[in-house]
């Protein structure tokens, strides 16, 4: 596997003298340390540049790049510093791109920072991307105080969001079925690894999902003993085999030793420049295997990194078999997706075309079919400060047909201090929505999460509590009944646990029972976040599906399973196990406050492109909502449309998908007088055209296996 990185800076080590280089006002000259400042040796190589005579901060060392840089690409900014001078021990450097346009001031764009020192040298790293390229653009470092020589050796401008070739479902990891004893493990810490037999000699199922049945495992495990700290475990070096922008893949089979009882968190870690990055946890016990999966992707590119296999208790032994870490390649799952979406998503229709007896000859008609409404709900949360801005509402109106409100119908918002109520957001966001023929869910009548809940609910004791639980879901329910199709009850009951601390497990299914009273017409849901990706042991789909059946059992009339699918790198095989796991319930599911992260806006339209194509083509999911869509108004790093009102890759990703999954057909009727397609469930207008005559007709694709006929008289 190759991946692309062309460096934009010409002479990065300055391995040709200055050449391409430019002292910004000040002296610039190379120097091989030998006779500079106390024998300075370079980062690498030979030699480095050193700009003297400074009498400004902005005096530095520039290039032009304008030739090697492309728009809507996340450059990566690298570079080796170090200051001289005085007797200051430390001083910020500054890497800066000057964009340079015709009849306008220079704009000035930070790409990197760090502080330098005397005694070694810094690595200053950064990012930067251009919606658009400017008429010149000039990258330059610059920063310490005037009188500090600044010292430079090695720069680099890089994308690495191309790779050449690569070997997805591939695993990285060196022996890692254990056939060769140790070969490539070692432990981290004081721990001790043995080799074992006994271990499942299958792929854990989210595995399976990517990699299928081509491989069987060979029953070996490692044993880790003579643990003292809960980070000892198994670990191999990844360093050399890691690509940036890649999505891997997490898999392998854990369970716990002797030493402990009861269920302990394990954890597949990455430690990544001394940071920690999760590949999946679960929580394990002594009885059986358990599968642990996960993902990870690096956007900038690291020193070293590791992976180990850590969690239990010190003192608890540790059992891992068949870890594997492969780059999983989206695209070959969509066309399996697509697939599953043309089964799931559309129906055969047939059109058939009738008239009086004059009407003798109905082959070869035109015929115009246009889609006007897909009925699969996709939504957005949106808050009432957005609808003062025409774009947004627009872009809403045109792309959404469901909406949740951010804030606006939560407690802390409608009565944040007690006995001051305010719903005029909620109503002016409810008028809005139908006003627009947007459907609506309430999120959410309680939150268990402490850090959401008023002081002055805090202070309640029991009884004071329980009437305000009361009092709140009657005035919401009461006020808004047939409004909302559906509600939160109560959110995140897999991380929160506020309201049942202090009242009793019994209180959730209540709040359920009471709410289910005063709108009956409403589905209620759970809703809660981790639960698709391996990332949290806490919200694990089994342990959702328990959460679940034991409100069932204690009569709460739930509905819905809520996911909220915020989610930053996903593997749509690990998204469709967990799909799968809570389908066995029979309830809908709904992604309900969907958005993925990333700093490349490439990337994030491939990730946003997973999760919707995985909840598309699963039958169990029914609705897909947005966190946010617009820029300031969406996670950070996280939207569809800048502040501008401009589509960005991932928005573009959004409105073809959309594209995809409407269906626009012409073509001519048969010698029978019919016209058939296949189209998405949603509303169609047909124009047919037949002697100088067109008929016009408006008809609804609903879910169903059998072909819809609908007649068309003419």
């Amino acid at each position: 596997m190759e991946v692309v990185e062309a460096n934009a800076i010409i002479n990065h080590d300055f391995s040709e003298g200055l050449l391409s280089w430019h002292p910004n006002s000040c002296n610039g000259f190379l120097s091989d340390g030998s006779v500079y400042a106390e024998d300075i040796k370079a980062e690498s190589g030979s030699q480095f540049a050193v700009l003297s005579n400074r009498t400004q901060c902005w005096q530095g060392l520039e290039q032009d790049v304008t030739l090697r840089l492309l728009p809507h690409v996340t450059y990566n900014v690298l570079a080796f510093v170090r200051i001289w001078g005085s007797s200051q021990e430390t001083a910020d450097v500054l890497a800066t791109l000057r964009l340079e346009n015709p009849n306008s001031t220079p704009t000035f764009v930070r790409v990197g920072r760090v502080t330098a020192s005397r005694k070694r040298w810094e690595k200053l790293e950064g990012t930067f991307s251009l919606k658009s390229l400017p008429y010149r653009a000039v990258f330059y470092l610059e920063g310490p105080l005037p009188g500090l020589d600044l010292l430079i050796d090695r720069v680099h401008i890089w994308s690495a969001s191309i790779v050449k070739n690569p070997a997805f479902g591939l695993n990285i990891l060196e022996n890692s079925n254990l056939f060769d004893g140790l070969r490539g493990w070692y432990p981290l810490g004081s721990c001790s690894l043995n080799i074992a037999t006994g271990s499942p000699h299958t792929l854990p199922p989210a595995a399976q999902e990517s990699l299928g049945w081509q491989q069987s495992l060979s029953g070996n495990y490692i044993l880790v003993t003579n643990r003292k700290q809960t980070w000892e475990g198994p670990a191999q070096t990844l360093t050399e085999k890691l690509k940036l922008f890649l999505t891997y893949q997490v898999s392998a089979w854990v369970r716990l030793g002797s030493g402990g009882s009861g269920a302990q968190k394990v954890n597949v870690a990455l430690g990544v420049d001394n940071k920690w990055v999760n590949g999946g946890q679960v929580e394990a016990d002594a009885h059986l295997w358990r599968e642990v999966a996960g993902s990870f992707r690096l956007e900038t590119k690291p020193s070293n990194v590791m992976v180990y296999v850590q969690g239990p208790s010190p003192g608890v032994d540790l059992m891992v078999a068949g870890l594997q870490v492969f780059p999983v390649d989206p695209k070959a799952r969509f066309e399996h997706l697509k697939k599953q979406t043309e089964k799931l998503r559309m129906r055969d229709v047939i059109l058939k075309i009738s008239g009086g007896p004059m009407l003798n000859r109905l082959c070869g008609f035109s015929v115009k079919v246009k889609q006007t409404y897909n009925s699969f709900p996709l939504g957005s949360c949106i808050n009432r400060s957005s609808l003062d801005n025409e774009d947004y509402v627009a872009f809403f109106v045109k792309n959404f047909n469901w909406a949740v409100f951010q804030n606006e119908l939560k407690w802390y918002w409608t009565e944040s201090q007690k006995g001051n109520y305010n719903y005029r957001d909620s109503d002016e966001l409810l008028q809005f929505c139908k006003c627009h023929g947007i459907q609506t869910r309430g999120h959410c009548i309680f939150w268990e999460d402490i850090n959401t809940v008023q002081q002055w609910v805090k202070e309640l004791n029991q009884n004071d509590l329980r009437a305000a639980i009361q009092k709140r879901i009657y005035d919401l329910l009461s006020r808004y009944c047939g409004k909302f199709q559906h509600y939160d009850v109560n959110n995140e009951m897999l991380h929160g646990s506020f309201y049942q601390d202090r009242l009793g497990k019994d209180i959730w299914s209540y709040m359920f029972k009471m709410a289910h009273q005063l709108d009956p017409s409403a589905t209620l849901f759970v809703n809660d976040y981790n639960v698709e990706d391996g990332s949290d042991d806490r919200s694990t789909p089994e342990k959702y599906v328990n959460q679940i059946v034991d409100l069932q059992e204690r009569g709460a009339p739930v509905g819905g399973i809520g996911i909220q699918g915020h989610i930053t790198y996903p593997a749509g095989s690990i998204v469709h196990t967990a799909l799968n796991t809570l389908s066995i319930l029979g309830l809908p599911i709904w992604f309900t406050e969907m958005d993925v992260y990333s700093t490349n806006e490439f990337v994030r339209a491939d990730d946003l492109e997973v999760m919707f194509r995985e909840a598309f083509a699963h039958p169990a999911v029914e609705g897909i909502m947005l966190w946010g869509f617009w820029e300031l108004v969406s996670r950070e790093q996280g939207h569809l449309v800048d502040w501008d009102g401009t589509l960005n890759e991932a928005g573009k990703r959004f409105i073809s998908l959309k594209k995809e999954w409407t269906t626009n057909i012409k073509g001519h009727t048969d010698h029978e007088g019919q016209f058939k397609f296949r189209g998405f469930h949603g509303t169609y207008e047909v124009e047919v055209s037949a002697h100088s005559r067109e008929i016009k007709q408006t008809f609804t694709v609903d879910k169903g296996d059998s072909p819809i006929v609908v007649e068309i008289c003419l």
